[in-house]
Formats: structure tokens, sequence, C-alpha cells
């Protein structure tokens, strides 16, 4: 290891709307009497798609009691790396909606994820890089949902981290704490040995070792400081009986039940090995300083071994071994995190040994969200929990007024309010943006926002939102008017210019005037697909066929299957006489929506096509 170390564009026939600022939650869904750690602060989420998410997700379901209305099954792809695009639609946006249609934002301590669900989001490398864990990504889904900006780039703090702060001035999780979610998976080589690592963990054993094994070198010192301070942190608290560190070049050894192992992996000369030779108690806990012990849980062939950072044969330790051999819980890194970015020791096992839960008790020693970590284990495995806390003191029920969690809906008020705008149309925008994501009905929301436009004018989500509103009801003159006034809250809103745009010359026969609108977008958006449409039309509706041409065949091949957009293309190829691929476009539009044969516009280029 290397030392120090949202808005999206919607083409359904009739409407073209780039959707602002959708809102999520809906539903009350609070228990009265369950306690914190516990099934009641879990959301379970399994892959439809993988077999193995399927039987680690419903077994746990069951060992922990948790909730059917807490468990969300999504369709991911069946990998250990996903684009940053597919992880956003597939895996960050149906949890947040599940959390959001129940009203679980506040209640929710706690996502686990079950093997099967990818382990990584690619992107580029290095500290500023964007390749980061699904899981590290997910603990900031909270922050997201309530409208605050996260950057993709690089590592952020994470806001729970106790750092250099004494063990007493801890906190047990809630979202009064941190405005995250503290997430782990359930996974392993294969789904029978995450089943036996749950049922590990929900009888855990109070007894056992902390094993510390130091690589006792010159370089990397860093790693063997923290072992030998974690060695006397809980030496001073009185568990010195426990400790076991290993300060010379040997490998750490015991005969006794196991509870706690750290070492360099690995990385110690001393330590290629798959199998530590160690008896791990239920429960037990562990980490390791290695750059990609968390890089797959595929399993290698029974001759692989493990071989330091930089060999040419091998590769480094892998936390699934440890598993196997029946460790409990252990974080990982899926790709390189930097030394600074490790689990702290000093504060994970002292953390744990006082009663937090496992995953309190690694993310109160986690430097870093949105980077390489996972935490593997039981998030609830808590031998040593002793008071949990009242579910009173998680979360504070509805604000009726927000129609959202207490906590969340002042967060959310918040960031909504720091632009200056006035605070009680702030309010009524947060609860139509709820109340349409509780699926009620369209008039109850419209007349939401439209209090909240009256009371504030620059109220940009709630003219967009009616706009989109009144032009799904055919109320044009409406939509239009609404974009006016969002554009003259934000001039250079891309969304806005190219809404207005496509439907002044769609809708209005007004593309002269639409011309310069969605020229405008075109730049400010860098040239995006969807604007490139847009201005195609339009120049198409001027009878600019040659103008229009190029931008309606590039948006068409950056999205092939939209058929807007492809009966567009069709359109403008028939006016360039290109009728063999005016019918092919109308073909491929049938195939992505066998529903569009019945569209007026394709029948009209059918029987213009010789």
């Amino acid at each position: 290891m290397r030392q120090p170390l949202p808005s999206t564009f919607s083409h359904a026939p009739g409407v073209r709307l780039w959707g602002i600022a959708l809102a999520l939650a809906v539903f009350l869904f609070l228990p009265t009497t369950a306690r914190a750690q516990s099934a009641q602060n879990v959301l379970l989420v399994i892959n439809a798609a993988s077999a193995d998410s399927v039987k680690v997700g419903e077994h746990y379901a069951r060992t922990r009691s948790v909730p059917a209305g807490q468990v969300v099954r999504i369709q991911a792809p069946v990998a250990e790396a996903i684009s940053r695009a597919a992880y956003q639609a597939s895996i960050e946006a149906p949890i947040a909606e599940w959390l959001s249609r129940y009203l679980l934002q506040d209640q929710v301590l706690f996502i686990v994820l079950t093997k099967g669900i990818p382990l990584r989001v690619d992107g580029t490398s290095g500290q500023s890089g964007t390749t980061a864990s699904v899981d590290s990504e997910l603990t900031l889904l909270y922050r997201k949902m309530t409208g605050a900006p996260v950057s993709a780039a690089g590592h952020i703090d994470n806001p729970y981290y106790l750092n250099e702060r004494p063990l007493s001035e801890a906190r047990r999780f809630t979202h009064t704490v941190a405005d995250i979610y503290l997430v782990t998976r359930l996974d392993g080589f294969t789904a029978d040995d995450v089943v036996k690592m749950i049922d590990r963990g929900s009888k855990p054993a109070r007894e056992g070792r902390i094993v510390l094994d130091q690589k006792s070198t010159v370089i990397d010192r860093g790693g063997d400081q923290w072992l030998a301070e974690t060695a006397k942190r809980l030496t001073d608290s009185g568990q010195a009986a426990r400790v076991t560190l290993e300060a010379t070049r040997a490998l750490a050894m015991t005969s006794e039940p196991v509870l706690g192992y750290f070492s360099w992996g690995s990385n110690d000369p001393a330590n290629q090995l798959r199998q530590m030779g160690l008896t791990y108690a239920p429960g037990a806990i562990g980490g390791m300083f290695v750059s990609t012990d968390g890089r797959t849980f595929l399993e290698p062939s029974a001759t692989w071994k493990p071989a330091p950072a930089g060999s040419a044969s091998g590769g480094q330790t892998l936390v699934a071994d440890l598993i196997r051999e029946g460790i409990t819980g252990i974080s990982a890194s899926v790709a390189e995190p930097y030394l600074d970015a490790i689990v702290r020791p000093q504060i994970l096992f002292p953390a744990y040994l006082s009663g937090y839960t496992m995953a309190e008790a690694y993310y109160l020693a986690m430097p870093y969200l949105s980077w390489q970590t996972i935490i593997v284990g039981d998030p609830l495995c808590a031998p040593f929990l002793t008071s949990p806390l009242p579910q009173d003191q998680i979360h504070s029920g509805i604000n009726a007024d927000l129609s959202l969690p207490a906590i969340f809906g002042e967060r959310r008020v918040a960031t909504f309010s720091a632009s200056g705008l006035n605070r009680d149309a702030v309010k009524l925008q947060v609860k139509a943006l709820s109340l349409q994501a509780q699926g009620k009905p369209a008039a109850e929301v419209e007349a939401t926002l439209q209090r909240a436009a009256d009371l504030e004018p620059r109220m940009l989500t709630a003219h967009v939102m009616l706009a989109g509103m009144a032009s799904a009801r055919g109320a044009e003159d409406e939509a239009i008017g609404h974009y006016r006034l969002a554009l003259q809250a934000d001039p250079n809103q891309v969304p806005v210019l190219n809404n207005l745009a496509y439907s002044l010359a769609d809708k209005k026969n007004a593309a002269a005037e639409a011309l310069p609108l969605a020229e405008k977008a075109y730049r400010l958006s860098n040239q995006a697909p969807i604007v490139a449409d847009t201005l195609g039309w339009v120049h198409f509706k001027l009878d600019h066929v040659a103008a229009a041409l190029p931008l309606v065949e590039r948006a068409v091949a950056a999205m092939p299957s939209n058929v807007e957009v492809i009966v567009h293309a069709a359109a403008v190829n028939l006016a360039s006489n290109n009728m063999e691929r005016a019918k092919a476009l109308l073909d491929a539009a049938v195939k992505a929506d066998p529903a569009a044969a019945g569209r007026d516009d394709v029948k009209a280029i059918r029987a213009k096509i010789k």
C-alpha cells in the first residue's frame, strides 16, 4: 500500500421535460416499540438478478426478522464493477425511492447490501479519482436526498469519524449526529460462506483475544504505530488480558479464540498465507493494511497464494479467505485507498468492546466516505451492547407541514433555503415534492406548488414542475408561462431553456422565437444529445433541414432507444430524401417500443416513404 496515502430529461410522447429536483418520500411506516440496533433500523437490499443475493438476503431477513417493508429488491448488473451512471440508475435511485416511499429516511440507520450487488463504481484513479466502492458511495445517499451537493471526485470526510477525540465523546449513531447512512455488505466467496457469517453475527461471543500483528519493518511504520496505540488504549481501558501484540517480524499466533484481528496481510513478508491458523470467535471483527483486499469475492484457484503489493504474481490477501476461516466482520478496500484512509484499529476495537454495534465501531474508525472502503458483516452484531436507544431518540416522527420525517425534512428545507428564498415557500415546495413521491393526486401536488410559486416568484423548481404538469394536461400556454418565470429566476438554466424552446417550436409554431433559446441551451450543455435533438427539431421546424440533420443524427446515436428522438431523426431524414435511413429509423422506433407503430407521426412518415 502506498503512503498517504441531478436532473434528467424525459421523452414521453407529446411531453418533453427535463425534470428538476424530483423528490423522494411518501408514506408513514414508523414502529412504536422498536429499539435501535434492531432490524427496524435496517434497509436490506437484494439484487433480484442474482440467486446468491436472494439466498443471502432472505436468510438475513429471517435471521434478523427484517420487516418486509424494509427489504428492497433492485435489478442491478451481476458484476463486481459498474459504471457511475448504472450505479445511480440501478442501485442508488431505487434505494432512495424506497426509503422515501415509506418515509424511512430517518428511521433507517443501516443499509445492508448482499452478495451479488456490485462492489465498485468504475472511474478514474488517484487521490482525486472517481473510483469508489458502491457501499461508500451509498453512505452519502441521505445527504444527496436532502439536496446537498456531493462531489464524485476524491474522498469526502466522514462526519461520524471520531478521529483524535476520546471514545467518551463518541455518540450512538442517528441522523441527528450525521447526515449519512452506515452501509455494510454480506459477502464472501460463496453464499454458504455468507450464511455462516450471518449466523455467527446473530449470536456473537464476548470472550476472545484481540490479535494485533505488526509488520516490524523499516518502511510503513504508520500502521505499526496505530497497532501499538490500539494495544495501549485497550490496556488503559482494562482489556490488557485480551491483547496479543506481535511486535516482531514473526506471524502473530494464539491458540485461544480471537475476537479481533488486525495485520498487514500480504504486505507483511511473514504473512503470505490464505489461512492464518486462527480460531475466530463468533462476532470476531478485524481488518488489514492492504490496498485491494476487497477487490473481488470471486474465489481463486486452490493453488493461489497472496503476494505483496507490486508483486508480479499472485495478488494481495483477500478478505473472503478470512470470512471463510470464521471472521464475522471485516473492513476492506476495493481499490487503492492510501494508508490514511484505512479504518483505524485504535478506534475500532475500543468502540466495539465498549458496546457499539459493528457498523458504528467501523464508521467511528473510518476517515473517509465516497472512497474505497467496504465493511463486510452484519451491522447489528454487538456482543457488548447494554443500552439500546429508544426509537424516539433515533427520529422525531413525521413533520406534517413537510410530509417528511422531521430530521430529514428540516435538513432538506435548510438546503433549499440556503439560496435566500422565502422559507415558507421552500417548505411548501418541499412538501409538494414529497406529496408527488407519495403518489398523491396531481391536483394536490400542483396546488401546493402553486402556493409556493405565488409566495416566491424565484422558486425555480416549482415553476418547472408546474410547467410539466400543465403541459401534461394540454395547457401549453400555461406551461410556457411557467418556463418564462423560471428563466427570470435563472436565465442560464439549461433544462428550462431546452424545454421552453421545444414547447415553443413543437406546440406553438414559434420556432423562430425558440431558436436562440435552443442554441443557448446547446452551448451551455456542452452539446448534450437531448439538447442537440431539441435544436435539430427547431431547425427542422424552420425548414433548416441541412442544419437539423447532423444534430438529430448525433442525438439518435447517443440515445438509440429513445423513441421521440428516433422519430425526429426519421422525419428529418425523410425531408433530406434519405428514404432508406428514414425507414430504418422507423423500424428502430417500433423495435424500441411496439406502440410507436400507432403514432400519427410515424404513420405519416411511413406514408411518405417511397
